[in-house]
């Protein structure tokens, strides 16, 4: 996912950072909040990572504002504060979670996949299509009964090919999707990963169609046929 994180405290935000880049996120690291609400309007992320103590502006005054633009994103707000009133607080004005510091950074990880999930209409983190059976919590894939190893990226991609079975994602999205914020991406990069995955999914009845000049999509193959025909 597309990932902006609001955190002041150095260590903590190069750890979550670090953690959520390795896992194949794109993610945005800022550490004030009056930046932070510019950006949201600029680029649509698919969750933000917001800390409460904030300098310039705090954490509660920016999601009371975004949510007073009627930007829907979904906010995950980590925080060191516990308290029951707290929480119930920055629930009230807008956020969708709430995880207490210090936390494992795999729990972050759940509870992002959650909130997103919920945001996008998804009970569980299980997708089937066709023959091929996806868990984005487990990272785990099988094909035809087989288990297929994909690396991160190449399961991001697939990820978010899969949670729009037929429809066509624009090239673009993906692109930004996956590289975000890195610097000199190879303009074959996505390519290379359509190309690794094709050849993985060769057994399967799943097949990720080039759409020219646009993106891409997945489709069975008895969809493939039936748009040929």
């Amino acid at each position: 996912m597309r990932a902006l994180l609001i955190e002041d405290t150095a260590d903590l935000g190069a750890a979550i950072a670090a953690r959520l880049r390795g896992q194949g996120h794109a993610v945005e690291w800022l550490t004030d909040g009056g930046h932070a609400s510019r950006r949201i309007q600029e680029d649509p992320f698919d969750l933000i990572i917001l800390d409460l103590m904030l300098p310039g502006m705090s954490g509660s005054d920016l999601l009371k504002l975004l949510r007073s633009r009627r930007i829907r994103t979904p906010v995950l707000v980590i925080t060191a504060r516990g308290d029951v009133g707290d929480k119930i607080s920055v629930l009230d004005i807008g956020a969708d979670d709430y995880l207490v510091k210090p936390f494992d950074l795999r729990e972050l990880e759940a509870r992002m996949r959650a909130v997103v999930r919920r945001h996008s209409g998804i009970p569980t983190s299980k997708i089937e299509i066709a023959d091929v059976a996806i868990d984005i919590a487990a990272q785990s894939i099988t094909a035809a009964g087989a288990r297929i190893e994909l690396t991160r990226r190449e399961f991001r991609l697939l990820e978010l090919l899969v949670l729009s079975p037929g429809q066509v994602v624009p090239r673009e999205r993906l692109i930004d999707q996956l590289f975000g914020y890195e610097n000199a991406v190879n303009p074959n990069a996505l390519e290379l990963y359509i190309s690794r995955i094709r050849r993985r999914l060769k057994a399967s009845r799943l097949r990720i169609e080039t759409v020219w000049g646009v993106g891409y999509a997945a489709k069975t193959d008895d969809a493939a046929a039936a748009d040929i025909n």
